[in-house]
C-alpha cells in the first residue's frame, strides 16, 4: 500500500525529578545533602531510510511517546536517561510543524538524523543548593516536560525522469519494457492509481550507468480543480531532471488532436507550478504501431516549431525503444554534469507570445479618441462665452451706476409704438 501523506503526535519524553536526600553513615552523623539529578527524558529522532519507500506504518501508528527520565536517587546518584525512540522514513519526505506550517527539514540524502522532539531535562537534587550558610537545604527541582507537537509528513518521490500524460497512453507499458517495474497494465483509464518507480540500466559494465523513473497516474484536463485523480501526485515529479510527455497518435484514445492533448497537460503542469513546465522535456509519440497518419504528422509538426524532440515508440513491437533509453540517459547525464543546453519546455516561448501580445502598438484613431473628446470644442465655446458674460457683468456700485446712464437698446417694433403714441 502506497501513501504519501501522514499526520503523526510526537511525545519527548519529560526529564527525572532531583532527590533530596542526605548522606548518612556510621561515623558521619551530619553528612550534608546527597540528592542526585534526575535522568534527561528520551528524544523524538527521524532518520532517513533507503529501505522504505511509503508512510504507510505512520497512517495506522500515529502516536510515539518517548520515555521519560529516571529520578535521581541517594549518595549522589543520578537518574538513568530516558531511551529516545528512532522513526524511520523514505528518503524524500518533508515533515511540517501542523500548528504553524513551519517547514523542519527535507530528507533528501539517506542516513540523514535530525531530533523533532527533544526530552525535558532532568531536575536538579538538593546537592546543588548547599552554601556556607545554608548547608542543609531541602530544595530540589521537578523535571521539565519534554517537547509535544504535531507533525505532517509528506513524501516527494527522488527520481531523474517523469513520465506524463493522459490515462491509458501507454506510461505504465513503457515503464514496465524500460525497466524491471511492473506495474498493474489494463485497457482502461486511471489503471495506475499510485506512482510507480523503474530503475533503468543502459550500457555495459564498466561503462553502465542508470537512472530512476517515476510513473505517475495520468491527468486530464482540469485536473487542477480536482478532476480526475487531481494533481496531488505531481509533487513526486517536482524533483525530476527531465520530463517525458507520451502523447497517443492512435485512434484508441477518442480524441481527435495529439496537440491539444499535449497543451491540455502543459496547462495543468503550469497551473500546478514548481517550475515543472520548464523542466527539459522529450515528447513521445506512443503506440506507433497502430498510428494515424495525420495525428503523428500534426504532432511531427508542432515539435519543430516548438524545438521539442520528439521519439516514436511502439511498447508492444519494441520500435523505438532503445533509442528512448539512450537518448533520456544522455541528457540526465548532461544534467548531473551540469552541462545541458538543449530545449526546456515550451514555457519560454509562450512567454515571448504573451509579451508580444503585449507590447502591441495602440492605433492612432484610439489614441486621438482618447485625446480629443467629442464635446472638446462645444466645451470651448461654452467657456468663452462664460468669459464674455462674467466681463461684461458689472461689479460694485459703479459699474451699476454706469450701466443705468447707458440707454437703453429698443427694438424697431418698440420704437414704433412710441413714436406712434407720441
Amino acid at each position: 500500500m502506497f501513501v504519501d501523506e501522514a499526520k503523526i503526535r510526537v511525545a519527548a519524553g519529560g526529564g527525572g525529578n532531583g532527590c533530596m536526600a542526605f548522606r548518612r553513615e556510621k561515623f558521619v552523623p551530619r553528612g550534608g545533602p546527597s540528592g542526585g539529578d534526575g535522568g534527561r527524558g528520551g528524544d523524538i529522532i527521524m532518520e532517513a531510510s533507503e529501505r522504505h519507500n511509503t508512510l504507510v506504518h505512520f497512517r495506522f501508528n500515529p502516536e510515539y511517546k518517548a520515555q521519560r527520565g529516571r529520578h535521581g536517587e541517594g549518595s549522589n546518584c543520578t537518574g538513568a536517561d530516558g531511551e529516545s525512540i528512532v522513526l524511520k522514513v523514505p528518503v524524500g519526505t518533508i515533515v511540517y510543524d501542523e500548528a504553524t506550517g513551519e517547514k523542519i527539514h527535507d530528507f533528501s540524502q539517506p542516513d540523514e538524523r535530525i531530533i523533532v522532539a527533544r526530552g525535558g531535562r532532568g531536575g536538579r537534587g538538593n546537592q546543588h543548593f548547599a552554601t556556607p550558610t545554608h548547608q542543609a537545604p531541602r530544595e530540589h527541582e521537578l523535571g521539565r516536560p519534554g517537547e509535544e507537537r504535531v507533525l505532517r509528513l509528506e513524501l516527494k518521490l527522488l527520481a531523474d525522469v517523469g513520465l506524463v500524460g493522459f490515462p491509458n497512453v501507454g506510461k505504465s507499458t513503457l515503464i514496465s519494457r524500460i525497466s524491471a517495474a511492473r506495474p498493474k497494465i489494463a485497457n482502461y483509464p486511471f489503471t495506475t492509481l499510485q506512482p510507480n518507480l523503474g530503475v533503468v540500466t543502459i550500457g555495459e559494465m564498466p561503462d553502465e550507468e542508470s537512472y530512476v523513473v517515476a510513473d505517475i497516474p495520468g491527468l486530464i484536463e482540469g485536473a487542477h480543480q480536482g478532476h480526475g485523480l487531481g494533481i496531488q501526485f505531481l509533487r513526486h515529479i517536482e524533483r525530476t531532471r527531465l520530463l517525458v510527455h507520451l502523447v497517443d497518435v492512435s485512434d484508441a484514445s477518442g480524441r481527435p488532436d495529439p496537440v491539444h492533448d499535449f497543451e491540455v497537460i502543459m496547462q495543468e503542469l503550469e497551473s500546478f507550478g514548481a517550475g515543472l513546465i520548464d523542466k527539459p522535456m522529450v515528447v513521445v509519440a506512443a503506440k506507433l504501431d497502430v498510428a494515424n497518419a495525420k495525428k503523428l504528422a500534426k504532432l511531427r509538426n508542432y515539435c519543430d516549431r516548438e524545438r521539442l524532440p520528439l521519439i516514436e515508440i511502439s511498447a508492444v513491437t519494441g520500435a523505438g525503444i532503445q533509442k528512448l533509453k539512450y537518448s533520456i540517459g544522455a541528457i540526465v547525464r548532461q544534467m548531473r554534469q551540469g552541462s545541458y543546453e538543449g530545449p526546456k519546455g515550451v514555457s519560454r516561448s509562450r512567454a515571448a507570445k504573451k509579451a508580444a501580445a503585449k507590447t502591441k502598438p495602440a492605433k492612432a484613431v484610439v489614441t486621438r479618441k482618447l485625446t480629443k473628446p467629442a464635446g472638446a470644442k462645444k466645451k470651448a465655446k461654452r467657456s468663452m462665452k462664460d468669459v464674455k458674460l462674467r466681463a461684461a457683468k458689472p461689479k460694485g456700485k459703479q459699474g451699476k451706476a454706469r450701466a443705468a446712464r447707458k440707454p437703453k437698446k429698443l427694438s424697431a417694433r418698440q420704437r414704433a409704438k412710441a413714436t406712434g403714441r407720441r
